[in-house]
């Protein structure tokens, strides 16, 4: 398996350049299926989640190019071929095959998702909202059958506001009869991307962004061209490593808007950040403050930080509370986290943090995307050397991540 090996307590300094959106390319790459036409996406992230769902596509028989500008999706010639792989099993973000192959072909017949284990991660509000759209389904032995007769505009009432559900709904509802609203809507920028790709596509949608979400179905979507948002999550965890290490770190091709919560949490910690347009400068600080910090759907503090933020919380003078309120299993670094030397108490869905506490570089095991980028951090800030397990983790969502960090002055490798 894969390893990263850290030399730590280097200050670093330079420019880091932020990727395309994971969480908007793992749902932009299902939903290009819905043009069956030509489809390009630029400033798409290096990450293996992308290229796990270009093989998926080559399962439907639709044809892919890829250079390093953009990615080509021709759907002209799909096929509504079964998807039961274990490549389906091996993301989460598989399933939103669901809501375009259903829209698209008013059947499917998928492998349930996989991905990191942060807790049970159900999918019964994306089958609420496909069942409302007049669609009937079926789970046995790990695979899932959805067929409809048409799929009908509704409206949809979610509980609880799913990125997820949100999207697949809206990939399902974009080819439906009639008018979907979908209430308790997602906000995050990730959903707004994703339904400006399908508007330019041809699709009907407004009211993206904020909790009420329209769609009026169309007959056909046709191809485009469509430029990926940054990551704010990617963006947000070179942040937390600038204000540990930046002497200082420049953190370019950012929408600094999408970054309230975690820019306001810097500042609380005492962090120096300057923005400049698309460009954030940071730098780390003699002494860092202790914060309590609650994650929330966006615009709150994101889940995708959690575990990062934590990392930085070990070196605040004084005592820090994390609550994890999205899922029930997010706290899986924490004790390799405590190997290198960090105060950490878990009660239930709550972290407590005694810092500052020095790190010392450890063999540790990076369990989930997010917690590895946390162990990466601590592994730059520890004293001596840091060997990351299991690294694929870390790869699935970072772009390029040991090439940007050695540009920095990182001492980082590869490693098998």
């Amino acid at each position: 398996m894969n390893k990263i090996v850290i030399k730590g307590s280097v200050p670093l300094e330079g420019i880091i350049n932020i990727d395309g959106a994971k969480n908007s390319i793992v749902a932009l790459i299902p939903a290009s299926i819905l043009s069956k036409s030509i489809v390009r996406i630029y400033n798409y992230p290096k990450i293996s989640d992308v290229y796990v769902l270009i093989d998926i596509l080559q399962e439907l028989s639709v044809s892919t190019k890829i250079t390093n500008e953009y990615i080509e999706i021709n759907s002209s010639n799909i096929k509504n071929t079964p998807l039961t792989t274990t490549k389906m099993g091996s993301l989460r973000a598989s399933y939103y095959f669901m809501g375009a192959l259903l829209g698209l072909f008013k059947n499917t017949t998928l492998r349930l998702p996989g991905g990191c284990y942060l807790g049970p991660r159900p999918i019964d509000l994306h089958l609420k909202g496909f069942e409302t759209l007049n669609c009937r389904y079926d789970i046995n032995n790990e695979l899932i059958y959805l067929q409809a007769d048409k799929l009908i505009g509704k409206e949809i009432h979610f509980p609880f506001p799913s990125v997820g559900a949100t999207i697949n709904t809206m990939l399902a509802a974009v080819l439906a009869e009639g008018e979907t609203t979908i209430y308790n809507a997602a906000k995050e920028p990730e959903i707004v991307d994703v339904a400006n790709f399908l508007t330019q596509m041809g699709a009907k949608i407004s009211g993206a962004g904020t909790s009420i979400i329209k769609i009026i179905g169309v007959k056909e979507l046709h191809g485009t061209d469509y430029v990926v948002i940054p990551d704010r999550i990617e963006a947000g965890t070179y942040l937390i490593l600038g204000a540990l290490l930046g002497n200082p770190l420049e953190i370019h091709r950012v929408n600094y808007l999408h970054l309230y919560a975690i820019l306001t949490t810097l500042n609380k910690c005492g962090v120096k950040t300057y923005i400049n347009d698309d460009k954030i400068i940071v730098y780390n600080s003699n002494k860092l403050l202790p914060t309590d910090i609650v994650t929330d759907v966006y615009p709150g503090f994101p889940t995708d930080l959690q575990q990062i933020i934590t990392t930085l919380l070990t070196q605040s003078h004084g005592i820090s509370t994390v609550t994890e309120t999205i899922y029930s299993d997010r706290f899986q670094n924490c004790q390799e986290l405590i190997k290198m030397g960090a105060n950490i108490v878990i009660n239930d869905n709550k972290v407590i943090i005694k810092g500052r506490t020095p790190l010392k570089g450890s063999e540790v095991v990076a369990k989930d995307l997010r917690g590895g980028a946390s162990l990466a951090i601590a592994g730059l800030i520890a004293e001596g050397t840091t060997i990351i397990n299991e690294a694929q983790h870390i790869l699935r969502g970072y772009s390029n991540i040991i090439e940007k960090l050695q540009n920095v002055k990182a001492n980082i490798h590869m490693s098998t």
